[in-house]
């Protein structure tokens, strides 16, 4: 609570000098003129010192995709990556990850690993052609009414992000917030499978100590509790499925895994759940593979394209939850998304955990 009161204070104090000159910005393809070098705002980080965070588009160019016919470049640096300078690409350990740019806004926080949130920065620059889902998700809000913060990192998993980068950030979370995870496409470490509350011990990396193991749901279980405990609303997803085929021809669910797991997760904490795993499969499932291959820039990961379906994926399940928590932040267009359709499943959600 004290570093968000900090952040609070020095965003008020910086608000009236921070901001550096930067051309309006229109969306791609409409006649916008694209700054060539920083442009940013200063913004106090999670510990209360002022940095210069890029205003700027992402500089990878992109195809158009989706409804709103958006490119990488409609997508505002800063709400995918920390401040300036720009770390090194692909370096996990230098991740520095963006905050939310108008404090007096509600803020729509995206977390996972790369398949929402690729690189060290999110915008394309350290893995060219790869784009996780929480970049072109910005696109579907207004900016006036919502932050929207991608701060998933990836190669983690929900025990490794929960043990680090949710502690980081878990105070700047206030109420009226959304927080939308997704988990799953990793493992091991510091997360074993299932739900239940039991832990196991097992040899550190290299055989050096030992580590222990919470399961899979139990660490979503706590990331659920921590938002609601800071009045924000949790939505949990199940992961994005990979390009891979069963002998039925059709893309492999995770259903008894992963996809299951969070599914059970959210039952148990009657929290918000969009089924990804499922509601993107069922689009591949009538997609040529030459359709589906194009999606993908090396499964899990996906290109710009299949990163704009699993967005308007994502969408669609939050406007199938009853209430949509983030119903009145949409732009416009989002009227055409229709709400996912109900999944009737062989096993209960609430199964326990083996």
């Amino acid at each position: 609570m004290r570093t968000y009161m900090i952040v609070v204070v020095l965003l008020s104090a910086v608000a009236a000098w921070g901001q550096t000159t930067a051309p309006t910005m229109t969306r791609a393809g409409a006649g916008a003129t694209r700054p060539s070098g920083p442009v940013g705002v200063t913004l106090p980080d999670e510990n209360g010192i002022p940095r210069l965070y890029p205003t700027n588009p992402v500089t990878i160019i992109t195809v158009k995709a989706g409804i709103l016919n958006l490119c990488a470049q409609d997508i505002p640096r800063y709400t995918q990556t920390g401040p300036f300078p720009s770390t090194r690409p692909g370096t996990r350990a230098g991740v520095i990850p963006p905050v939310p740019h108008n404090p007096k806004l509600p803020t729509i926080w995206t977390i996972g690993d790369s398949t929402v949130r690729t690189g060290s920065t999110g915008t394309g620059d350290g893995m060219v052609g790869q784009w996780g889902w929480g970049a072109p998700l910005v696109g579907y809000f207004d900016p006036t009414k919502v932050n929207v913060v991608n701060r998933a990192v990836g190669g983690t998993t929900s025990g490794s992000f929960y043990l680090a980068m949710w502690k980081a950030m878990v105070n700047l979370i206030k109420p009226g917030d959304v927080v939308i995870m997704q988990f799953g496409t990793n493992g091991g470490g510091v997360e074993a499978p299932g739900i239940g509350d039991v832990s196991t011990t097992r040899p550190g990396r290299n055989g050096q100590g030992t580590i222990t193991a919470r399961s899979y749901g139990w660490y979503i279980r706590q990331i659920i509790t921590e938002a609601r405990a800071k009045g924000a609303t949790p939505v949990v997803c199940s992961l994005i499925p990979r390009n891979a085929r069963g002998a039925d021809g059709k893309i492999r669910r995770s259903t008894t895994t992963q996809a299951g797991w969070a599914r059970q997760t959210a039952a148990q904490e009657n929290a918000g759940f969009i089924d990804l795993n499922e509601l993107v499969a069922r689009k591949y499932d009538a997609m040529d593979k030459s359709q589906v291959d194009a999606l993908f820039a090396g499964s899990p990961h996906t290109s710009w394209t299949g990163a704009v379906v699993n967005a308007e994926t994502v969408i669609s399940g939050l406007k199938a939850l009853n209430p949509d928590p983030v119903a009145q932040y949409y732009v416009p267009q989002v009227s055409e998304i229709a709400p996912a359709p109900e999944i009737n499943y062989d096993t209960p959600a609430t199964e326990p955990a083996k």
